[in-house]
């Protein structure tokens, strides 16, 4: 698992001049509820890349573009720690190509365990990777870029920097060059508005005051109960800003951290991890000025799941398909979107909430695992069958087994048996 840990080094320069500083707001205890959201996107770095592309490829109908620090090919890894480490970071092993990934990619789309890869093509896409990261290397971040625009991407991809292992900000601490915690480093520009630039089309200015609420809601719930069973923490976080919770239109940022960068991490060397990302990331400040909420889930260490430092699934650690609609923390993270893209926004404190309020047609079928997957509402792999978007498990894919699906949002539906 070695070179799955982020080396530790010394933590360097300070942040670029004139850049203002505006500290993460103090977390409230809240849920995930409903904003008018027009747009949603992902964006991670490291263990984070390798997640933000797995949900974009998965859920392209769902995700219009995806920002990517530091990480390799959809499911490089191929359910393998060895691969992980040796091909996918380093390359001492051979890896499968681009092309080879593709065509599996291709496979996966038409048996419904991903969406269709036509909805890649057009999508807005940015990378970045630093010269002197050597942590997951240059040819394993070309091998991504390559994927990408072979599927039609709208690809920009920013390799121009030293930077080492880590997410790049104007607020990082952390010298350009090095790989130490908290694995935020300052190159002296700014790749978050390169990044939302591109992304949403055109970007405002930072705010130099943060003006939104910092929502701790619980991650357990997106977890069948047990945040911990999937290695990911107790809580997460949700940047919303004002303009977004007072009903104006907003759209999404999933942004993921890496390995050691998770708010419950913690080791001797560099103590609590905490905010640190949530606060150096240059990513609420860009929330305030552009309509964008936030959405921070969070990851956390298990040494049962062979997972000690926090990071996300990108090789299977939490159980098969895990790069598919049916992976565990895809799942939850997909439920956490769903939540935040449909219902109802809650009212303003100042504004007095409607008094009749009118739920949308909810549409609820009976039918065979067979008849659902022909319709669309549910997708098999491996024989089983799974319901669109939640991924609810069906048992197996034959018109014997029936079940009920409830649709609670665009190509989502959930196990509703009993209720239709």
């Amino acid at each position: 698992m070695k070179r799955l840990l982020l080396a530790a080094a010394v933590i360097g320069s300070a942040l670029v001049a004139g850049v203002a500083f505006a500290a993460a707001p103090q977390p409230v205890s809240g849920t995930l509820a409903g904003y008018k959201i027009d747009g949603v996107y992902v964006a991670g770095v490291s263990s984070g890349g390798y997640m933000a592309n797995q949900l974009h490829v998965a859920y392209s109908g769902t995700f219009k573009g995806a920002g990517i620090f530091t990480a390799g090919a959809y499911d490089c890894a191929q359910g393998s720690v060895n691969t992980a480490q040796y091909a996918c970071m380093q390359t001492y092993q051979a890896r499968k190509t681009p092309a080879q990934l593709e065509q599996e990619t291709r496979d996966r789309a038409g048996k419904g365990t991903v969406d269709a890869v036509s909805l890649l093509s057009g999508a807005k896409v940015y990378l970045y990777h630093g010269s002197s990261d050597n942590t997951v290397v240059a040819a394993v971040n070309d091998d991504l870029a390559r994927y990408y625009r072979d599927f039609g991407a709208d690809v920009v991809y920013d390799n121009g920097t030293a930077a080492g292992h880590a997410w790049v900000s104007p607020l990082g601490p952390v010298a350009c060059s090095a790989t130490a915690s908290p694995f935020v480093n300052s190159c002296g520009n700014d790749p978050e508005h390169d990044m939302l630039a591109h992304l949403l089309g055109g970007v405002r200015g930072p705010a130099s005051a943060l003006n939104g609420t910092l929502i701790r809601f619980d991650q357990g719930r997106y977890a069948g109960g047990s945040a911990a069973s999937i290695s990911m923490d107790a809580n997460g976080f949700a940047y919303v800003p004002a303009a977004c919770a007072s009903g104006g239109s907003c759209k999404l940022l999933v942004a993921l951290h890496g390995c050691k960068q998770g708010y419950g991490y913690s080791d001797p060397a560099a103590g609590a991890f905490g905010d640190k990302f949530m606060k150096y990331a240059y990513l609420n400040e860009y929330a305030d000025t552009n309509n964008l909420v936030v959405l921070y889930p969070q990851a956390a260490a298990s040494t049962n799941l062979g997972n000690p430092n926090g990071c996300w699934d990108w090789w299977g650690y939490a159980g098969g398909g895990y790069a598919e609609h049916a992976g565990p923390q895809m799942k939850a993270i997909m439920g956490m979107v769903h939540d935040l893209t449909t219902g109802t926004t809650p009212p303003s404190t100042t504004t007095p909430p409607p008094t009749t309020t009118t739920p949308p047609a909810t549409e609820c079928v009976k039918a065979s695992n067979y008849a659902h997957t022909q319709a669309g509402r549910a997708h098999q792999s491996g024989g089983n069958t799974f319901a669109n978007g939640s991924g609810d498990a069906m048992g197996l894919w034959n018109t014997l087994v029936v079940h009920s699906l409830k649709k609670t949002g665009d190509n989502y539906w959930v196990l509703a048996d009993g209720q239709c």
